[in-house]
């Protein structure tokens, strides 16, 4: 943090104590002139999902309601939903730093972009949308679901972005190959979010659309999709620094982590009027990269999302996260991307049963024998392998669930 960034989270603290009957609460006795450097900033208490959820319903709002002109939530189904209020410059400040994202994607306003993200509450299709609108692009806003309608939709307006996530992607990647309409498609590049992935899910959907994809980041807390994205060089996701403060912290001690080690991102919002943010903890996990990127953009970098610090299981004392498992089937020869983990406890003992789909033609038994050993080698953990063929595992038009522990 340098001192012009000092300045600049000062003024929003400051002001935000001064709007927000969330802040004048959980800052109660804090005295804003001790906080003089970074050292100060980061002795303030961080701000938690659990947070968001006892400020239900517009406990966050930090204007008057005139100044409103839009809510979200978020798209969780469990547990008291979060509001997040919107003014008119958070909705415009929210469509410009998308229509960055399209650009260092490199669309423009010829393109004609797909949309199946969800609409409603939920903040991802209408951002996709606003963004598009703005740079002036055509937006075909298709949501979610009903798949020959989005393939006949794909062929016959000639789309040319897909926007979507990883798992909705990968569903419609393969019933494109299954109905033999490849040559009739004309997309050129994939925006994918919402979700994590793994590079053989990436490779495949790259491969069978035939497309260059893009990791787009955001989150409904934060406005939504759209605060950062990769670029050409695959070498993490540019943030817009303009309009966040990013630290990345030890998930358990709550202090920051030297640059480029994993942690826990966390988000000051710079500019947000609806409902400001100051410490967001997001549970994504991730870890800042140093120098300037081959793109030749200034805009800092974070790596890709690589999990979340409750996506992490524990089996048998070992701490398992998603991506080791992505990691694990990447390096194993005829094991393709899609996976699901069941997690039993029988007879006194857990288990944990891995399915994943195997490349056709592949030795069955050797690939469930050669995935067992790795992950016993490389994770520590004696697992149940099963293979099973390419289609057999759900597919989802939204987020896919691939870990159920069944032992509580």
């Amino acid at each position: 943090m340098n001192q012009t960034q000092f300045k600049e989270i000062k003024e929003v603290i400051t002001k935000t104590m001064a709007t927000s009957e969330f802040y004048k609460v959980k800052y109660k006795g804090i005295d804003l002139n001790a906080i003089n450097n970074q050292e100060d900033f980061e002795n303030l208490p961080f701000t938690d999902k659990g947070d968001l959820r006892d400020a239900y319903p517009l406990g966050l709002q930090a204007v008057p309601d005139k100044e409103i002109v839009r809510i979200h939530s978020s798209s969780g189904t469990t547990g008291t939903p979060v509001i997040i209020p919107y003014t008119k410059k958070d909705v415009s400040d929210w469509a410009l730093m998308f229509k960055r994202c399209y650009e260092v994607a490199g669309i423009t306003d010829i393109d004609r972009i797909h949309i199946t993200p969800g609409y409603g509450l939920w903040t991802a299709g209408i951002g996709f949308q606003a963004g598009a609108e703005l740079l002036g692009a055509m937006a075909i806003p298709m949501g979610p679901g009903n798949t020959d309608k989005q393939i006949k939709m794909m062929i016959d307006m000639k789309s040319t972005v897909l926007c979507a996530t990883s798992s909705y992607a990968l569903l419609l990647a393969e019933e494109i190959t299954k109905r033999g309409v490849k040559d009739k498609i004309h997309l050129k590049k994939g925006v994918i979010g919402s979700e994590r992935w793994g590079e053989k899910m990436r490779k495949r959907i790259a491969n069978e659309l035939g497309v260059e994809l893009y990791d787009i980041y955001g989150l409904t807390e934060i406005y939504g999709p759209g605060i950062g994205i990769s670029c050409d060089k695959e070498s993490g996701m540019h943030y817009w620094d303009d309009y966040f403060y990013f630290e990345i912290i030890d998930p358990k001690t709550g202090k920051q982590v030297p640059c480029g080690e994993i942690g826990e991102l966390v988000i000051t919002t710079l500019k947000k009027e609806g409902a400001p943010l100051i410490r967001y903890r997001t549970h994504d996990l991730t870890r800042f990269i140093s120098g300037e990127c081959a793109c030749g953009r200034k805009y800092p970098r974070i790596d890709i999302i690589l999990g979340r610090t409750d996506d992490m299981i524990k089996v048998k004392g070992i701490n398992i996260f998603p991506a080791q498992i992505d990691e694990g089937l990447k390096e194993v020869e005829d094991a393709s991307s899609e996976y699901q983990v069941m997690i039993d406890h029988l007879n006194g003992k857990d288990i944990m049963t891995l399915f994943f789909e195997i490349e056709p033609n592949a030795d069955k038994e050797a690939v469930e024998d050669n995935v067992k050993h790795h992950f016993k080698n490389k994770i520590g953990i004696m697992l149940v392998a099963k293979a099973v063929s390419i289609g057999e595992l759900p597919r989802s038009e939204k987020k896919t669930s691939r870990i159920f522990d069944n032992r509580y």
